[in-house]
């Protein structure tokens, strides 16, 4: 099952690849996982005072020479370099806590100097990374120096057997010396029973260890997520940018190839149908063969009426006259043309409140034109169908899936950098240019199953 969504790139950027399964409970301090948590305590630590100090450096001088124009440029150099200290703690986490956090956009310098200025101190990368600097002192002084406590009095208990007797002698209670820990005025763990309850306590705390040691490291996953990802405007501003760009290039694509059939094809046959027209006329003027001249004209008015076929069906590709009576009616039309049998059950909510947006309308067109024609020419269906319903919500959203019974298989194919994507590619960058989702599921031995979901009142609303 191939599934593609527009949320596929926030989940991601967010979790990255899948972590290690966690060891057992026994096994956890011995465990990679746990040394590389508990190392990375240890370098956020090293790292946090010189973090902290570029914070307030930050907020202290962008605060202390705003006064000056040139000030305002440096502070904002300032809050930009907090990117270079959120790549360093992306880098550890991922080297040591397996969580893959992607990078926020690149910085792009606008035009004119005061725009510079503002969206350098406006950076929210930047900030968002200081306020982590901020945060990561308090929480790494915490977090190492219980972790470090927690595996230091588990390792001295496990041991104590045998360093007890090197500790100085007291005196107990009793009027006795006494080698060991003292708790009270004359308990002292100085026995083999109580030698062996040291040892226990040890052992229960080592165990311990790695999960107090991963409830920081949580806590740090958490922040890195939370504040050195991209947020998720930034990573949906990135995904329509894309898709503009996608469907820029379709437009463009699309033009050539009506310019193409123009030239190859229409005008290839009009130029022969002036060139015959041009020959019965000299035969005409110069007295000759009336009947040669009537088959030119015969001629001529054959590829007339087939110049003008191929422009109703080039204008189709541009927009069908169907859909200038709605999506319902150009669906049927699309149905009853098809090779295959196509079932459309469009429910009567869909438009009930009025047409779709034309945009939309195209959209939706076209995608079961191209999944109708997908099933008919590489799955081997022997039926389609075809349904269109609203869903409930704030904004609401028209849902169309469409389903045949072919032998499956099928995958959106992502572009390859060489400008050449299929067809299911180009459908899903369609679809998410307005905001929508794109979901195909196709096993092996079918069904195909693609759904669709397109907005109704954003971006576009209703015509």
């Amino acid at each position: 099952m191939t599934t593609m969504t527009v949320d596929r790139l926030a989940a991601g950027s967010a979790t990255g690849p899948a972590t290690r399964p966690g060891p057992g409970f026994l096994t956890a301090p011995l465990a990679g996982r746990t040394w590389r948590e508990q190392g990375y305590l240890a370098l956020v630590l090293l790292l946090a005072p010189f973090a902290f100090t570029y914070t307030i450096f930050a907020v202290s001088f962008t605060a202390g020479i705003a006064v000056t124009v040139v000030g305002l440029f440096v502070a904002g150099a300032v809050v930009l370099g907090a990117r270079g200290w959120a790549a360093a703690y992306r880098g550890l986490a991922r080297d040591l806590l397996d969580v893959d956090v992607a990078a926020p956009a690149p910085y792009v310098r606008p035009r004119g100097f005061w725009r510079t200025v503002g969206s350098m101190l406006g950076d929210a990368a930047g900030w968002r990374a200081l306020l982590f600097m901020f945060v990561a002192l308090p929480l790494s002084i915490l977090s190492f120096a219980v972790s470090v406590t927690f595996l230091g009095t588990g390792l001295g208990g496990l041991t104590y057997w045998f360093w007890y007797r090197f500790l100085p002698p007291q005196l107990g209670s009793d009027g006795e010396l006494h080698r060991g820990a003292q708790f009270g005025q004359s308990y002292f763990l100085d026995t083999p029973p109580r030698l062996a309850l040291a040892a226990l306590a040890g052992l229960v705390v080592v165990l311990c260890w790695p999960w107090i040691t991963r409830m920081f490291t949580m806590l740090f996953r958490a922040l890195t997520r939370g504040l050195l990802s991209p947020t998720r405007a930034s990573l949906r501003v990135a995904e329509l940018e894309r898709s503009r760009t996608g469907t820029v290039d379709d437009a463009d694509a699309r033009l050539r190839s009506i310019e193409r059939d123009l030239h190859d094809g229409t005008q290839a046959r009009l130029v022969a149908v002036a060139m015959q027209l041009g020959e019965a006329r000299e035969h005409l003027v110069d007295g000759g063969d009336v009947e040669q001249a009537a088959e030119l004209v015969d001629t001529a008015h054959s590829s007339t009426k087939e110049a003008l076929t191929e422009l109703r069906e080039l204008a189709r590709g541009i927009h069908p006259p169907a859909l200038d009576s709605g999506l319902t009616v150009a669906l049927e039309t699309l149905a009853a043309r098809s090779a295959l049998p196509v079932t459309v059950d469009v429910e009567p909510a869909v438009e009930a409140d009025g047409r779709l947006a034309p945009a939309l309308e195209s959209i939706a067109y076209f995608t079961v034109a191209e999944l109708v024609t997908n099933a008919a020419k590489h799955a081997r269906a022997t039926g389609v169908y075809v349904l269109v319903e609203p869903l409930g919500g704030t904004n609401g959203a028209v849902r169309i899936r469409v389903r045949d019974d072919g032998r499956g298989g099928a995958a959106v194919v992502p572009p390859d950098g060489s400008g050449l994507r299929s067809g299911l590619a180009g459908l899903a960058e369609r679809v998410r240019s307005v905001d929508g989702t794109f979901d195909l599921s196709s096993p092996a031995g079918g069904p195909t199953v693609v759904t669709v979901t397109l907005p109704t009142a954003t971006p576009f609303g209703r015509a």
